[in-house]
């Protein structure tokens, strides 16, 4: 199966797509003994020989590798930062697969991050389409009304563009209530911009769940191999379609 030179690359761990799209331009890429420099450009990695640097691009593996992440909060979702800010790389010592993020979480974000070397799943549980859940634990400024919680539910305004129907419930009523919110969509800081259209700034949010896989127990900057139970759920989520 041919995709684009760059998505490949970002999959293969090398780098985000951004920066494997510089990497193209700058010459240090080639595909069969040729520098690829054209980003439109699609490769077979199961038959092309893909190097960065004169480093050939490992094939895809026969066995792929699932991980579970408890992002700390002041990490980056990817694997390399400019700004030599700590990054999801600084915890996998240890992990021998090139590992990638499934999606994001910002850097304020804590939780569970899903890791894998399989991209056409993540890239199924990643597309809109497929409707794949993800559930937070909010902490917000003040406590929210029926109304607010009502609205959040029916979708608010995001960017200029109504939020999906989210599941929302408050778990912890207090000065600054604790909400358990859960939502399909997957723009960009979407439950915080969610929240703080209907006056309630969050204070500190943590994914808990994504796909039918529980952050549980798992401490901050640790990972896990899921299990062969959550391979599974993951899997039957990525082929769920939203619309049915």
């Amino acid at each position: 199966m041919t995709e684009r030179l760059q998505k490949v690359l970002a999959h293969a761990g090398i780098a985000s797509r951004r920066a494997a799209e510089r990497l193209m331009l700058a010459g240090r890429v080639t595909v069969n003994g040729t520098v690829a420099t054209e980003l439109g450009i699609k490769v077979d990695p199961e038959r092309d020989a893909i190097k960065v640097d004169g480093r050939r691009v490992g094939r895809p593996p026969s066995h792929r590798t699932y991980l579970a992440f408890h992002k700390p909060r002041g990490v980056v979702t990817t694997l390399s930062d400019p700004e030599g800010r700590p990054t999801v790389r600084d915890y996998l010592r240890g992990v021998r697969a090139r590992v990638f993020p499934v999606g994001r979480l910002d850097y304020d974000s804590e939780g569970l991050l899903l890791l894998t070397d399989d991209g056409p799943l993540a890239r199924e549980l990643m597309h809109p389409s497929r409707g794949v859940e993800k559930t937070y634990a909010v902490k917000v400024k003040g406590q929210p009304d029926n109304d607010a919680v009502i609205r959040l539910r029916r979708g608010v305004p995001v960017d200029g563009r109504r939020s999906g129907p989210a599941q929302v419930r408050i778990v912890r009523r207090g000065d600054n209530a604790w909400l358990q919110v859960s939502i399909v969509e997957g723009r960009n800081r979407q439950v915080r911009k969610m929240l703080q259209a209907v006056g309630h700034p969050v204070q500190r949010l943590r994914r808990i769940r994504y796909g039918g896989v529980e952050l549980g127990t798992l401490p901050v900057g640790a990972v896990r191999a899921l299990s062969e139970a959550e391979i599974i759920r993951l899997k039957r989520a990525a082929r769920a379609d939203a619309s049915s």
